[in-house]
Parts: structure tokens; sequence; C-alpha cells
């Protein structure tokens, strides 16, 4: 594309955002001059470490859900023990640990009823156990995979603030030994048979649930990320290891946790092809407590982030998919069969086979602003025999390898992806790459321009005629992160007063086109060396128009901010702490935080939870 091309390109590009704004102010949106309160007009909220819920003063938050609940299954609610003694039976039915990705799915059409849908992506086995990680038994590897996996509860508005339904017909908890169903092009896949399972469709359990997304017809989808932890052996197997297992991190020696030792199926020595059953889209159906998960093949394997579902203009769906991990791949699978339309039950079982058949690709970046979505189709692009792939479920089981063959970009850790409700634009995170840039590694490019990339940013695109099926985009960067007053990072604002952060994750849009970005920098960064001024993790707001990005909420100590959603009518704000006092690196192993329960030095074992935030005279959120 000549420069001028590209020029009035990227100006029709941001031309199309302001008239968006536009057309938002009449449908709901304030507009200073009227008797609405103003957009974005909240107080300001300065980065600090402390350990609690720091908000605009207007703003008041409420503690939900913290781990260790009861979910609300009738006869089955074991209150939370502070000393860490409830058992794996226990944890099964409580809220699991490291809450993350959610959801709201309203109950009736006032608004004051819905589930609350929400992740729980890992353990810390530390604050999981009364004694910690000494000694591994066969019953803290089942506490641990209970602790993990997908929470249901329902939950109601009352005078007095949200309170959960207790006992609810809807009350679920889905974790790392619940039976589900494996399903699509790679269902009874060779690599996916194992002895426990000889036919490859059927598997224990989901864990490493990291973000998450909702299709079009009401189903949840939970995304499987750092599944490859959980997976060991004994170090001296890591030889015999093949490439694709290395890819994918699954090699003995290297586990987080030791449940190899104890149940046999994490054992790579012994069932390698285990942990090809993980690292998959789950759907889950939220309405129906009886209802099995469903492990969704045609959408790629690898460490699951997103799942950001958007109609294509000739009624399919499109999901777009990030992988969470250093120089990985961003995604997208669109349907071949059209949406049923429809949120109820009948439309949920007109669907149910709807992402099992459709084409996944990986994006490439150019460096002329341009774009394009490259198929990753057995017998097309090189992947064939000759490139390692035998079949369709070879390609979906390496998505990873398939996508080095075609040759998609390599990112900075892509993370959340979100549509804007109102022009279809797509944004993404990149959440950071300390290596890129280094000796060894990839070079920087137009997509990933820093490196060492300490901050990360916000990438998005617009794909050629609005249309989500499409195969080529336009792009560029809303926000490269970071603190401005350290020019040699390139931290790079819309706005120069817009607030400063580090390490945007979490991406969600509200029903009013406000954009909310929660961020995720390291226990062991906060509040040190090039973070310094940034503060505890936190919650912002932005309008994608004009690119303000205003800070809104900080957390605790040591917490990352994620999973952030808003109701329908935007007068409630649901999101998720999570591991508050993650210890940082100073040799003492100490804790930072007694958040919510505690007060500092940490008196108790912090929680994560979820939070309910509110505009003390009932407004809307973000004004």
């Amino acid at each position: 594309m000549a420069s001028e091309d590209l020029a009035l390109d990227r100006r029709g590009f941001l031309q199309a955002g302001v008239a968006a704004t536009v057309a938002l102010m009449g449908v709901g949106c304030a507009v200073p001059g009227r008797n609405d309160p103003v957009l974005m007009g909240f107080g300001a909220v300065p980065p600090t470490l402390h350990d609690g819920i720091t908000l605009p003063p207007e703003y008041r938050a409420q503690v939900l859900y913290p781990w260790g609940t009861p979910t609300g299954i009738a006869g089955a609610m074991p209150a939370f023990a502070p000393d860490a003694s409830n058992s794996a039976a226990d944890q099964a039915v409580q809220a699991g640990m490291h809450h993350d990705g959610m959801h709201f799915f309203p109950l009736g059409n006032d608004g004051t009823r819905g589930l609350l849908v929400m992740n729980h992506e890992y353990t810390d086995e530390r604050l999981l156990h009364t004694n910690g990680v000494e000694r591994w038994t066969a019953e803290k590897v089942r506490k641990s995979l209970h602790a993990m996996g997908v929470s249901v509860i329902e939950i109601e508005r009352t005078a007095d603030g949200w309170r959960q339904v207790l006992p609810s017909p809807y009350a679920r908890r889905i974790h790392g030994a619940t039976p589900m169903r494996i399903a699509g092009p790679a269902a009874g896949s060779p690599w996916l048979r194992t002895a426990a399972d000889p036919a490859g469709t059927q598997v224990l359990g989901t864990f490493a649930n990291c973000a998450m997304g909702v299709t079009p017809w009401g189903t949840y989808l939970s995304c499987e990320e750092n599944f490859h932890g959980y997976f060991g052996g004994p170090a001296d197997a890591a030889a015999r290891m093949t490439t694709a297992q290395r890819r994918y991190g699954t090699v003995p020696g290297a586990q987080w946790v030791e449940y190899w030792r104890f149940d046999e199926r994490f054992d790579l020595s012994k069932q390698p092809n285990e942990a090809h059953r993980f690292g998959w889209v789950v759907e889950i159906d939220p309405f129906d407590p009886g209802s099995t998960p469903v492990k969704r093949t045609a959408l790629g394997r690898k460490r699951q982030e997103s799942a950001t579902c958007t109609l294509t203009k000739d009624g399919r769906v499109a999901v777009y998919m990030g992988d969470d991990a250093a120089f990985e791949y961003i995604y997208k699978f669109v349907s071949r069969e059209k949406v049923r339309p429809g949120q109820d039950a009948a439309a949920r079982a007109a669907n149910r086979t709807l992402l099992d058949d459709g084409t996944l690709h990986v994006v490439r970046f150019d460096a002329d602003g341009r774009g394009r979505w490259l198929e990753l189709v057995h017998g097309r692009g090189g992947l064939d025999a000759a490139h390692g792939f035998a079949g369709p479920d070879e390609v979906l089981l390496h998505a990873r390898l398939a996508a080095d063959v075609v040759g998609g970009t390599k990112m900075d850790r892509p993370e959340w992806i979100a549509v804007h409700p109102r022009t279809g634009e797509v944004y993404v995170t990149l959440t950071n790459n300390s290596q890129r840039g280094t000796a060894g590694k990839p070079a920087t490019d137009a997509a990933n321009p820093r490196g060492p990339n300490l901050f990360g940013g916000i990438l998005r695109w617009r794909e050629d005629g609005g249309d989500a099926a499409s195969n080529g985009f336009a792009w560029d960067h809303f926000v490269q992160a970071g603190d401005p007053a350290l020019p040699d990072i390139g931290a790079r604002y819309p706005r120069a007063d817009d607030d400063a952060f580090g390490s945007p994750d979490g991406l969600h849009f509200d029903s009013g086109g406000l954009l909310w970005i929660q961020t995720d920098m390291s226990g062991q960064a906060i509040g040190t060396g090039a973070h310094a001024a940034l503060g505890n993790n936190q919650l912002l707001c932005a309008d994608p128009a004009s690119g303000r990005i205003r800070r809104f909420l900080v957390g605790p100590n040591g917490c990352e901010i994620t999973g952030c959603v808003v109701t329908p009518d935007r007068r409630t704000l649901f999101v998720n702490v999570q591991h508050p006092g993650e210890r940082r690196d100073d040799g003492t192993g100490a804790l930072n935080s007694a958040w919510p329960d505690g007060t500092l030095p940490a008196s108790t074992r912090p929680r994560s939870a979820t939070v309910v935030v509110q505009r003390r005279d009932g407004g809307i959120i973000g004004t």
C-alpha cells in the first residue's frame, strides 16, 4: 500500500471511531451539557500501594464471593475454614482459588437476578493446605484439582446490595475431576486416546481456567491456559519428549506441582497423551447444572487465553483467541454454519455443535498497517505430512506449530480480546515480553515495536468491510503502556494526561462502549524499579474514540485485577481480585496482603474474591 493510501486508511480508521462515539451519545452515553452524568467524570484515583480497594469517592465496593465460599448447592454448603482445614470434598462445592474471567447472565428482564459464572485459574498450594507444600498426598492433589475450574452461582440485587442466593438450583462447581466430553475434528484422535479413555472422547476435568467468552446463544466458554504446569514426571524422562511436547511445555521435571506422584494420568512418562486433552476452549451451559461440559477441538489447542465471540455479516460466529506466552499467536475461528438466533434452551440446543465445524486462522500483522488471517487447514500452506501434520487433528492439536509453518506474527503475550459493541473494532492486550529483542530471541516488528517490552500495550484492528469473516484488516496501536517519565521505555498514550499503567491483561466493553482495562504486573515488579510509580494493579476506563484513559480502581497488594463485567443496565460492575498477597522475591516468603479478611502484618490468609462496585447514588458505572 502506498504511503498516501496508508495515511487515508488510518485516518478513516480513527474517524470511524469518532463517528461511532457520536452515535453512542444518542443511545445512552452521557453528553456534557445535558442533565446526564458526565462520561468518565468520576473522581481521581491515584496510584497506590494500599492493601485494599481504592475507588473514586462517589463509588462503593462490596466483597461478594471469596475463595472458600459455599457455591450454593443444596445440602452441600461447608463453611470456609481460615486454617485451610477444609477437605477436598469441601473444596469441590466451594469457591475455587484465583478468580479470573467472569460473566453475568441475567435471569429475567428486570436486572435484579442473574448467574455469575467465573473461572478459577490456579492454586497457591501454600495457602490451600494446612501444611502448605510439605509432604504431598493424594488428598492434596484432589483438593488442588477441586480448587480450579469454574463456579456458577446465583445472585440477586437487594436494597443493601447484591447477595448470593443460597441454595440455588443453578449452583454448580466444575473442576479438575468433572467428567467432560471431547468434540470436534480432533475427537477420537490417536493423540487423545489413553488407557482410561481408549476412544479419545471423554476426559476428567478442566483446570488452569483463565479468560473466557460468551456465545451468541448464551453459553460460557472457559479457556484452559497454563495447563502444562500440572503435568510432570521423573526428570530423566525429559530427553524422550517430542518437539511438540517441548513447545507446549509438557516436559517431565518442569512441573509446578507433584500431581504425577499420586495420579498416573499426570505422569508424562506413563500417560503422554493426557496433556493433549488440555489447552482447549470448554463450552458450558450455565442454565443446566446437569449438562456435560464440552471441549471444542475445532478452536485449536494452545495456552488458551480468551474466546471472544462476535457475529459475521452473514450470521456465522467468529471466535477470537490469544495464546498467552512470549512469541505466540492470535487466532480466529469462523464457523461453517450460521447461528440459530436466541438465548433460550431451544437456541442452546440448536447451536450445540456449531463450534465443531469451521476454519481456524492465525494472524499476520504487516508493517504497512494492514494484516491477514492465514488459514490453518490441513493440506494447505504446507500443513501436510511432509511438515509433520498427518491429518486435520494434528493441525488443531499442535496449532502453535501449524502457525509457525504458515507464517503468523509472533506476539508479546496476546491475552484478552474485546470487540466494540457498535463499531466492531477488535482490541487485544499484549501484556509484556521481557525477552523481545534480547540475544537469541526474535527482534522487534511493527506490531511488537519494543524490546524488551516491560509494560505491554493494546493493539486494535478493523476487519475489512466491518465483517468478522474477512481475511484482511487495518490495524494500529491503541496504547503502549508504561511510565511516561521513563522515555527510554517508549510508553505512548493517546493523550498526555492519560493515567499510566503497565501489563494490561483483561478487557471488557460495556454496552455503552466504554473499554475496561485490567492489569497484571507481577508481584515481584509492583512498586519496584521501572514499575515504582504505577502502584498496585488496577482497573482503568477508556473511551476508544478519544483515547482518554482514566484509573478507576486500584487493588490490594500483590493482586491481579481481572474478570471485569458490567451488567446490561450499566449500574453494577463485577470484578475479580486474584491472588492478593502474592509473595515478592525478597527471600522471606512473607505475604504482603491480608485482604479481604484481615490487616497487615498478615493476620489471616488472603483470599481471591469477586467484588461488586456501584455508584453510591445508583447511577451508571463510568460516570
